[in-house]
């Protein structure tokens, strides 16, 4: 299972899941992929297999991922103070790949309906979903696709 996250900023989102992600399903091959050389230094530290940084990046690492997670600014152009470009929220929302958003409202875009939730509990809920993801991943490699 290929897991491409992404996250912009100081990476301290996409820090919590990469490590999260290493520690409970190790198997996963992630790849970290900043808008910025912080973010992309963050995850990487936190273990990611793979980084790379900038919008290339995020635009190649979609056309290769089974699944992307990111803060739900990822598919949103201009968001995240402008660290996500048109082209990269493009490629994320026509990647085939299926898409785990972590519903934060930041940067202008709030979420109707999502629960104000710890970043511990997006974490947990995330893994919840790769574990079954990855459980089914060999069986039915459809069922996540559109």
């Amino acid at each position: 299972m290929k897991v491409l996250v992404i996250d912009a900023q100081g990476g301290g989102i996409g820090k919590q899941v990469v490590s999260a992600i290493k520690k409970n399903i190790p198997q996963a091959v992630v790849t970290a992929v900043g808008t910025n050389t912080a973010a992309t230094t963050a995850m990487l530290k936190a273990g990611a297999d793979h980084s790379a940084t900038g919008e290339n990046a995020v635009i190649v690492g979609t056309k290769k991922a089974d699944i992307i997670i990111g803060p739900i600014g990822i598919v949103i152009a201009d968001s995240l103070f402008g660290e996500i470009t048109p082209a990269m929220a493009a490629a994320i929302g026509q990647s085939t790949a299926t898409r785990i958003l972590i519903p934060v409202n930041h940067c202008e875009n709030i979420v109707a309906g999502a629960r104000e939730l710890s970043m511990k509990s997006l974490i947990e809920e995330i893994l919840s979903i790769l574990q079954d993801m990855n459980n089914d991943f060999f069986l039915d490699k459809t069922k996540y696709q559109r």
